[in-house]
């Protein structure tokens, strides 16, 4: 069995005597005299974390513990120690505090911690205070491989074609092959694809595991040269597909068909659909991944080959036919075969959804999104309860202190804090919460309550739409529909001014340095503020003005453009007219296509709430001319 090569001694049982109780630690940290720590104390907490200074950060976190926001130096000093592999400051944190968003990420971190020193019995023990809706996919694969080391648990994975696990998941798939839970025939579709994705150690690792390396790390062997051709068909297409040719005799029909997969979809992602429709024709259904089925189903769509789309939909993973899209697009291909009662079904489930597909599905079955529904009544008591509650009021807290500092890693956190308060929430709850973070200018945060709300949908919140006595007059001016707009500032920003990406995008449009100068240029603008709300509306609108006009006039081409640049949405249009959605569906960056989507939907909503014309998402999306 796997776990018998890991080194001496990690499995060591330990004494039962449970740790969650107060420990002697736990009270040496209480301070003699409390108060709230000052901004000044958690900027020093913070940058101690940052250098791995734990010394400062047992100071800082003995002083205080009356302040909303005093138990992060605490948790600082316990992930950072955790580090260094002293999960005591852990322990008592959680002691010290029981319950609350930190103390669950703690739990998180200390479970992870756990499972990396193979110390199954304590994560056995720690398991109980972490619920299963609490675990990170990390730690939840940890307690899993900590039931199958001690209880024999028989549990199969059903993840062991995803490559993108946290280690502890992979190496729970590691023990289950050791121990045949996985046949062989599925060990071998992992191992092809954590090669072919250039996974080498966690592939080494499984093969060892289920005793598979002579076969998969042997010079010239079959595997060896079903890698070659994967790794081929990236570069030179034909030449892989003449060495699958050559080669087919000796291979299996298990290594051929994976082979086929992963042609078939490089070629879909190139939108070189004929080609994908002909390698997936000769794949194995059973190495699919999910991503290598949706791109089978967007090949077809490509070239509206409807009987095609139609029958992948029967094969497609459980999981994969219950989403929105496909049972939208199934039933598409339904009513292209002349089989509509077979498709409204279909599309009556889906129009149920309040977003792209939904708005899709109404509109097939002859309905639009003329006008909003009228606004929720919030019930106050039920706001000021939410107000009252500890994690909104340390939600508010780190708002507060990221707007008076400056420093958005706090806002960040905030949200963190917020979200983890929104979980399991009534619909009631939701809506006041978000009626409570609107009231408190944080547009954000009153977007993602209201968004979660099942049955009973407040719009107004969903689709806020601050600053219009700023945005309705630029867009006028450039002729361009503000529903339109705000439908792109509400994914890009969720209205939030400050906001930055990864890349450095900046303000309520998300723009680029380099876009926001060029621009600034452009309008004989001199020094700005690009976070600036006015500058940014300004901008932002100036620049989406002149994508549309570069890009025929199309709002879904311009939207890509926005997203992934203009030279990229002209290579995705085909060589014929195009229905919007099938364009929009076939866009091959994953990002940038759920952003046209959702920017698209938003657009309608916001149409319906400004009471304006262009409350039909397929007239948004029109057809899309040729290249």
């Amino acid at each position: 069995m796997l776990h018998t090569h890991y080194p001496a001694g990690t499995q060591r049982r330990h004494a039962r005597a449970s740790w969650l109780r107060p420990l002697a630690l736990t009270l040496a940290l209480l301070p003699a005299t409390s108060y709230a720590l000052s901004d000044t104390q958690l900027f020093d907490a913070r940058d101690a974390y940052r250098k791995g200074d734990t010394t400062t950060l047992a100071g800082i976190s003995a002083q205080a513990d009356s302040g909303l926001l005093d138990n992060w130096p605490a948790y600082w000093l316990a992930l950072k120690s955790l580090e260094t592999g002293d999960s005591t400051p852990a322990r008592a944190f959680i002691n010290r505090f029981r319950s609350g968003y930190l103390v669950e990420r703690t739990l998180n971190e200390l479970v992870e911690d756990m499972g990396r020193r193979f110390q199954w019995d304590d994560i056995l023990q720690v398991a109980p205070a972490l619920p299963e809706v609490a675990r990170d996919d990390e730690a939840g694969c940890y307690i899993r491989l900590a039931n199958l080391q001690r209880r024999q648990s028989q549990l199969p994975d059903s993840n062991y074609l995803s490559t993108t696990l946290p280690d502890g998941c992979a190496r729970l798939i590691d023990e289950q092959a050791s121990r045949q839970l996985l046949t062989q025939a599925q060990v071998a579709a992992r191992l092809r694809l954590l090669l072919s994705g250039n996974f080498q150690t966690v592939a080494r690792r499984l093969a060892s595991a289920a005793g598979l390396d002579g076969e998969f790390f042997r010079a010239g062997s079959n595997e060896q040269q079903i890698q070659a051709i994967v790794k081929l068909g990236k570069s030179n297409y034909s030449s892989a597909l003449e060495s699958l040719a050559n080669a087919r005799s000796g291979l299996s029909d298990a290594q051929a068909g994976f082979a086929w997969g992963q042609l078939g979809l490089a070629a879909a992602r190139r939108l070189d659909t004929q080609q994908a429709l002909a390698a997936y024709a000769q794949a194995d259904p059973a190495q699919l991944t999910d991503e290598q089925w949706e791109w089978w189903l967007r090949a077809a769509l490509r070239q509206q080959d409807w009987a095609t789309l139609e029958q992948v939909s029967r094969k497609l993973p459980s999981s994969l036919a219950a989403k929105g899209s496909w049972q939208y697009w199934r039933a598409r291909a339904l009513r292209e075969l002349g089989r509509g009662a077979e498709a409204t079904p279909l599309l009556v489930k889906t129009s149920f959804d309040h977003n792209y597909y939904g708005l899709l599905s109404r509109e097939e079955l002859g309905a639009t999104l003329d006008s909003q529904p009228e606004k929720v009544a919030i019930n106050p008591a039920v706001q000021q309860q939410l107000a009252a509650e500890l994690p909104v009021r340390q939600a508010m807290a780190l708002f507060a202190l990221a707007e008076r500092s400056g420093r958005g890693e706090w806002r960040e956190e905030g949200r963190r804090v917020w979200r983890w308060a929104m979980r399991d929430r009534s619909d009631e709850q939701l809506l006041a919460a978000a009626e409570l973070a609107r009231s408190n200018g944080q547009y954000d945060m009153a977007i993602y309550s209201a968004d979660r709300t099942k049955t009973s949908h407040d719009f107004g919140l969903r689709y806020l739409s601050p600053y219009r006595d700023i945005t309705r007059p630029y867009a006028q001016q450039l002729d361009i529909d503000e529903a339109w707009v705000y439908g792109l500032i509400r994914q890009e920003s969720r209205f939030y001014n400050v906001a930055r990406s990864g890349v450095g995008a900046r303000g309520l449009m998300q723009l680029m340095p380099a876009t926001a100068r060029w621009v600034a240029g452009k309008i004989g603008l001199g020094s700005y503020e690009v976070n600036d709300i006015d500058t940014n509306i300004r901008l932002g609108t100036w620049y989406l003005r002149y994508v549309l006009d570069n890009l025929q006039g199309q709002p879904v081409l311009a939207t890509a453009a926005y997203n992934a640049g203009p030279a990229r949405a002209r290579s995705w249009q085909a060589a014929l007219p195009l229905e919007g959605a099938i364009y929009t569906e076939t866009i091959p960056f994953s990002e940038t296509r759920d952003y046209v989507q959702k920017v698209l939907a938003n657009a309608v909503y916001y149409a319906g709430a400004f009471r304006q014309p262009g409350g039909s998402l397929k007239q948004r999306l029109g057809v899309i001319p040729p290249r």
